[in-house]
């Protein structure tokens, strides 16, 4: 029997990570910039990030949360004020050092004489900058909580880059918040949280555990780090998001106090929690198929493509007349609170290569018209969430009252298949070491991404076994904030142990 000709080449059994790469090549979502480790979002791709935007920025807003801008520049000094924070990104930061640059010897370099007097930090992220400006804002408990967001571009000197998953630069919301008491705070750490969990599930289809990080992979100057994991189609790890508890510690290096109802001076509580780009990394590995992208409807840029099929010169007239009335009547309903966008392609290629571009790219409907269908006053309607070649004869009649159940059906279809995936994949039943390592040591030597998937499992957080998992290339993900809450052993040393953890290899 001959093997199944794709889209995509290589398939995921046959090089998951390359065929990441191609994934994004064929559905042109982006490329690599000219610097290196950045990229180029091409209009597909941001179009799938302005829907995140929007989608993520309503939710924020209804919690209460505003947005502001902040400087893209951060004086060392202000980050030198949180000794942790500046630890934990120093081997990250691009440093600005000269305001000015002059010819020499033909060439451009920076000028001796426009030397700053202190260097600028591109921001790798603002906790310190916002926390200046905050101290200048927040004078009373009346000013209280202070819930902002930003949207943004960051920089974090990334050496090993992949698109969309790691990126020296790369788009993100920070969301920085100020409190007058740490009850108030960790509410706010925990419900914006399950925001990241909600969206996450119900507009990008990815199921993810909601827990908290470990003490070793707690965000730099953070009392607690919370975080939503993935799970993507070769069972590695994407942290997909995080909230953090800041403490009293920003505020204090920051001087962000403020006078309570008795009129003393408090430090007061601080949070931040933001999402990126890596969003459509996760949205790849966990949709995507040897045919290329598949896009839940929800954040898709495009819901219907119509594709007219013109077999002879005198018949386009009547064949674009009868898409662009399709097009008029799709474009009345709506969806999820959006209007159902449709495209009508025009474009002079052939049929069969127009159809492949769109599947690549993942458009959750394709509609072909020819003039048989005019005749018949029908469609033939493709999904994405089927194969290739499945198709259905609809009636232009019954078409625009299933055009939104279609998308659901296809939107709860692909949340239901990343998530028995999920499930499929998590161990609960491994005890000791020995075993532990069996299922995270790689099935086959030549393709060493194949491996078990996540493990759930009691864990004794003793700093000591990090280096064990290390060596196995294995990570404590998370504790999830769903625990049983009985004794047991440690699966690493064999100690007692009541938390479990979520361990796997990651992203």
């Amino acid at each position: 029997m001959a093997a199944a000709e794709h889209a995509i080449s290589p398939t995921r059994e046959q090089d998951y990570p390359e065929w990441y790469q191609q994934v994004i090549k064929a559905a042109d979502l982006a490329e690599n910039a000219p610097v290196r480790g950045c990229m180029v979002i091409k209009p597909w791709g941001y179009g799938i990030w302005e829907n995140i935007q929007r989608g993520l920025d309503r939710r924020f807003k209804a919690t209460g949360h505003e947005n502001a801008y902040f400087p893209l520049l951060i004086p060392l000094s202000l980050l030198e004020k949180e000794a942790e924070h500046v630890e934990g990104f120093a081997k990250e930061c691009a440093v600005v050092t000269h305001h000015r640059l002059e010819l020499k010897d033909g060439r451009l370099v920076p000028a001796a004489s426009a030397q700053l007097e202190e260097p600028l930090i591109i921001r790798p992220t603002s906790e310190t900058i916002i926390g200046e400006v905050f101290s200048k804002w927040v004078k009373s408990y009346r000013d209280l909580p202070l819930l902002i967001n930003q949207w943004a571009n960051v920089l974090r000197w990334e050496m090993r880059t992949r698109l969309f998953l790691r990126t020296a630069e790369f788009l993100w919301q920070e969301g920085h918040t100020v409190h007058a008491s740490l009850e108030d705070a960790m509410h706010e750490t925990l419900q914006m949280l399950e925001v990241y969990r909600a969206f996450s599930e119900e507009e990008l289809a990815l199921p993810v555990i909601t827990g908290e990080k470990p003490a070793h992979e707690r965000f730099p100057g953070a009392v607690k780090t919370y975080c939503i994991e993935a799970m993507m189609q070769d069972r590695k790890a994407l942290q997909a998001g995080t909230s953090h508890y800041l403490g009293q510690n920003f505020a204090k290096s920051s001087d962000i106090k403020f006078l309570d109802e008795q009129g003393q001076t408090q430090f007061a509580h601080t949070t931040s929690w933001g999402v990126s780009t890596r969003l459509i990394g996760g949205l790849i590995m966990t949709h995507a198929d040897d045919d290329g992208l598949r896009l839940p409807p929800r954040v898709a840029p495009k819901h219907v493509v119509i594709l007219p099929v013109i077999p002879k010169p005198e018949a386009e007239q009547g064949v674009l007349a009868y898409a662009n009335e399709i097009a008029a009547q799709i474009a009345k309903c709506e969806y999820a609170g959006r209007a159902v966008e449709v495209h009508i392609d025009k474009r002079d290629m052939r049929g069969g290569e127009k159809s492949w571009q769109w599947i690549k790219k993942g458009i959750p409907l394709r509609i072909e018209v020819g003039p048989r269908d005019i005749q018949s006053r029908a469609v033939m309607l493709y999904r994405r969430d089927r194969g290739a070649k499945e198709k259905e004869q609809i009636s232009l009649e019954a078409l625009p009252g299933m055009i939104s159940r279609t998308l659901a059906e296809i939107q709860d279809n692909y949340f239901r298949a990343a998530k028995d995936l999920c499930d499929r994949n998590v161990r609960s039943d491994i005890e000791d070491f020995d075993e532990f390592k069996r299922f995270f040591t790689p099935q086959n030597a030549a393709k060493p991404e194949i491996h078990g998937g996540f493990v759930l499992a009691k864990w004794c957080e003793d700093p000591v076994t990090v280096q064990l998992l290390s060596d196995l290339k294995v990570t404590v993900r998370c504790e999830p904030l769903q625990q049983s809450g009985r004794a047991g052993k440690c699966v690493i040393t064999g100690k007692p142990a009541t938390k479990e953890f979520i361990f796997a290899k990651s992203y």
